[in-house]
């Protein structure tokens, strides 16, 4: 059975530069409220990524793509307490909006796990709470200005590239935390000036 946690995305892309308590080691066992983290596409093996690069056409929001690079700051979303097209595949535009953490309800996702929590180990699944869409790497790259990176999308179906693990980044682990309170959650985003 899935269980639903209300999140929406927005990186972190300067906040984090230096993450001394940076963990892959020591392992926390769920992603819970406060953790930052890098997300990988499960099929592509890219990381989920934003910078200031706006797309030229759809939105003209600030770009959302799938990056090969491990170390790049753009890659870190923070999981927080409570439409136009891809210029490549025609699929459902993912963009990021607004700024400090604040944006709109387009920035609401729901992640689709299989147990009870998030575990870190497993593979999840972002739906959008406006469109219904899953998050998706689409397997087309971009040319300038982010040439190489991969295009992500919204797609219909719970099926092909929409799973996503949880990978390096800083897990908080609050004491006595219940599922309730857990599905509260939001992934938001900072963006730098």
């Amino acid at each position: 059975m899935s269980k639903y946690l209300n999140i929406g995305l927005i990186p972190i892309l300067a906040i984090f530069l230096n993450l001394s308590a940076y963990t892959n080691g020591a392992k926390q066992r769920y992603v819970t409220c406060g953790s930052v983290i890098k997300l990988l596409n499960s099929d592509y093996r890219v990381r989920l990524h934003s910078h200031d690069v706006k797309y030229g056409t759809g939105s003209g929001q600030q770009s959302v793509t799938g990056t090969e690079v491990q170390e790049d700051v753009g890659s870190h979303w923070a999981i927080k307490y409570k439409t136009g097209q891809p210029p490549l595949s025609g699929n459902q535009e993912i963009s990021c909006y607004g700024e400090n953490g604040d944006g709109d309800t387009g920035d609401h996702w729901l992640v689709v796990c299989s147990g009870d929590s998030w575990e870190r180990d497993d593979s999840i699944m972002l739906k959008h709470v406006d469109t219904d869409q899953y998050l998706a790497a689409s397997g087309k790259t971009f040319g300038r200005p982010i040439n190489g990176q991969m295009e992500i999308v919204g797609v219909r179906s719970a099926s092909g590239p929409v799973y996503w693990q949880a990978m390096e980044g800083v897990f908080l682990h609050p004491p006595n935390i219940k599922f309730e309170d857990f599905c509260k959650f939001r992934l938001n985003s900072f963006t730098s000036k």
